[in-house]
């Protein structure tokens, strides 16, 4: 198999409700950073190591994140439209090299049911899944030689930032306990961008379950989840605060998640 041909799934249907105000016309992946949506940025960063067929995984207004793609052409060129022919021309050739994949996984459906829904799409192969707002200047192709080195089921980068998500007790590069947003993190986190085998299928039971608690836990109790240890940039967008903080790194020329020419 080509990995270069292994989909990635992008979690993009919550509500994001701690960046109010954002998120009440568009959902968080299409909050611009820099002028374009945090979602185009996660995937640059992929794109960057060849891997462009992407799976989203829509619920919370994905008629605008349809909207957003299906215009994505003539949104970054300029043209020339003939109304009486229905022609349109273009006059520049600004491009992305992205197969996208666009998916109502369900308004209220959690992160797990979300992957659950992807089955047919994605089929009997091994998959990558991120969170649509979360970005790294992570080495993709060193992520997957790592998966394919360990022969685990699935694959999580853990990075270390403050504790507000999933603390990742670890112990020679296997998760043996994972705990969803505890009171005291310390050590690694789960920082998204997964790698999975088909197999995590069987470990999602519907709708209503959430891949950070029942799947990824059997999974680090079963020996089953390794952990890509990523000791360099990370952020996720979940506040506003962050939203402000990602735009000045941008701005600034500091864009250390800016990995792609």
């Amino acid at each position: 198999m080509n990995e270069q041909n292994c989909k990635i799934v992008i979690l993009a249907g919550g509500f994001g409700t701690r960046l109010k105000g954002e998120t009440e016309f568009k959902p968080k992946p299409l909050i611009k950073i820099g002028g374009k949506p945090i979602i185009w940025h996660i995937m640059k960063i992929y794109a960057k190591y060849g891997y462009t067929d992407f799976v989203i995984a829509g619920g919370y207004k994905v008629e605008e994140i349809k909207q957003y793609f299906m215009n994505f052409i003539l949104m970054h060129n300029d043209f020339t439209i003939n109304l009486k022919d229905n022609k349109i021309d273009l006059l520049s050739n600004n491009q992305e090299m992205f197969n996208i994949t666009i998916v109502d996984t369900g308004l209220n459906t959690l992160t797990g049911g979300r992957i659950k829904r992807l089955r047919d799409v994605i089929g009997e192969n091994r998959f990558m899944v991120t969170y649509g707002d979360g970005v790294a200047n992570i080495d993709i192709d060193k992520l997957m030689e790592f998966h394919e080195s360990h022969g685990k089921l699935a694959t999580v980068t853990g990075v270390r930032p403050s504790s507000r998500f999933g603390e990742l007790n670890v112990k020679e590069n296997l998760v043996v306990s994972f705990e969803e947003k505890p009171q005291v993190s310390e050590g690694y986190i789960n920082g998204g961008f997964f790698i999975f085998e088909p197999t995590i299928f069987d470990y999602i039971q519907g709708d209503k379950t959430s891949l950070e608690r029942e799947p990824l836990e059997r999974l680090s109790r079963e020996g089953h989840l390794a952990i890509y240890k990523h000791n360099d940039f990370w952020r996720c967008m979940d506040t506003h605060k962050d939203m402000d903080e990602l735009n000045t790194l941008w701005e600034e020329g500091n864009a250390k998640w800016k990995i792609w020419e």
